[in-house]
């Protein structure tokens, strides 16, 4: 049974909040886990034929409780496990709802002791309440593989004794950061997917941008967050006109902006608006400065390159990378011409960073073709496409390619 989308999303808001009510007083964050992703299947089930509990919060704390007690029950270390469970009471419906433990359910799914994969597969299973299916067909990986990707980062968990607080001040920054990081990884892998037949995978940026907006209201204070919001929205907004029908790309530059989400851009705007300059500002906050630019833009040509390139070269200050190289020399072509942009995509030449994309291709073909460079473009569109394994991309570039002679 499909399970409507009203009940879908009420289970995604309670999931981690459930899940870090039950760890914060029972422990085991891995058994604990289970007995959530239990209680959330049981849910799923009953809820759409018997209708919405009274409580459902409480409910999901509840019968995710028992779980928890059956499954120690059923091991072999058997009355050790019940006099520990016989000592901690089932949360009543009182208990269950006294506190939001996200915040620190974030913190844990993205300790910087987990590898990456771990942080993102863990977060979205723990935090964003998907299934291990979900995540799986998501990121286009075999169910099996991802359930053990998952097994391994809840036994990293238990094995570093990592416990359930939320770090101390001295750390808060840091872990924040990987937590931010964290969730733009999610974003982008669903804004233009790394591999497979499709340009973009829509539940994992919109799962993205809600956990975004989750992290937000927890932590609203931290204008980072805030950042990492606008811009994640006012990126997403353009996602209805980056493909055609057929799912062929659309490069920013031919889109039809009537198609742009427009409430999502004056929400990113305005919040954008409202935190940049009120604390120090960083590259997500920077990054949705640059988004925004675009997005208020009539058209491409009417788009204020100067001011993107300004916001590029702060960025650059604040958060130097390949990949802002990249952006800022097709902004100081589009306002210096073609050839200033290349001589700064030069000095990417020997990253080693950059050998494992095609970015660096695309953008000097981009540029060889504005500076009236067919054939050079041409040789380099195509290098581009041996090297990406998204299939649209790939598609896309050949076709330039193609059109260059």
């Amino acid at each position: 049974m499909r399970t409507d989308a009203r009940i879908e999303d009420l289970l995604r808001e309670l999931a981690p909040q459930v899940l870090g009510s039950l760890v914060r007083r029972q422990g085991q964050f891995d058994a604990c886990e289970d007995a959530v992703q239990e209680a959330l299947l049981a849910a799923t089930q009953q809820w759409p034929e018997q209708g919405l509990p009274d409580e459902p919060r409480s409910w999901l704390a509840t019968v995710a409780s028992r779980r928890l007690v059956d499954n120690w029950r059923s091991e072999s270390a058997r009355q050790r496990r019940e006099e520990a469970a016989a000592a901690r009471e089932p949360p009543s419906p009182a208990q269950a709802s006294d506190r939001d433990d996200t915040l620190a359910l974030l913190f844990l799914c993205c300790h910087p002791s987990l590898s990456v994969p771990s942080q993102l597969a863990l977060t979205l299973r723990a935090v964003g309440g998907l299934t291990t299916a979900e995540i799986a067909h998501a990121f286009l990986v075999p169910e099996p593989t991802l359930a053990q990707r998952i097994s391994r980062a809840k036994q990293s968990i238990k094995a570093a004794g990592l416990t359930f607080t939320l770090p101390p001040d001295s750390e808060r920054a840091d872990r924040l950061r990987v937590v931010l990081h964290v969730l733009y990884l999610v974003f982008n892998e669903g804004y233009t997917a790394s591999s497979g037949p499709a340009l973009q995978r829509g539940d994992l940026s919109t799962e993205a941008v809600r956990l975004a907006r989750l992290l937000h209201r927890l932590v609203p204070q931290e204008a980072e967050a805030a950042g990492l919001l606008a811009l994640l929205l006012l990126t997403d907004a353009r996602r209805a006109a980056r493909t055609h029908a057929d799912g062929c790309l659309v490069p920013l530059a031919d889109q039809r902006r009537e198609l742009w989400n427009k409430p999502q851009i004056d929400e990113g705007t305005a919040l954008i608006t409202r935190i940049l300059g009120t604390a120090n500002v960083g590259p997500y906050q920077l990054q949705a400065a640059i988004a925004a630019v675009h997005d208020e833009a009539p058209s491409n040509e009417q788009t204020d390159w100067p001011q993107i390139l300004a916001l590029y070269e702060v960025l650059a200050r604040v958060s130097p990378g390949p990949i802002v190289t990249l952006n800022r020399a097709v902004a100081l072509a589009m306002v210096d011409g073609p050839r200033a942009g290349l001589a700064l995509l030069g000095t990417l030449d020997g990253d080693d960073r950059m050998a494992h994309t095609h970015r660096l291709d695309v953008v000097r073909a981009h540029l060889l073709e504005l500076a009236g460079d067919p054939a050079a473009a041409r040789a380099s569109y195509l290098q581009a496409a041996r090297r990406t394994a998204s299939l649209p991309e790939q598609r896309y570039l050949a076709l330039r390619a193609a059109q260059l002679g």
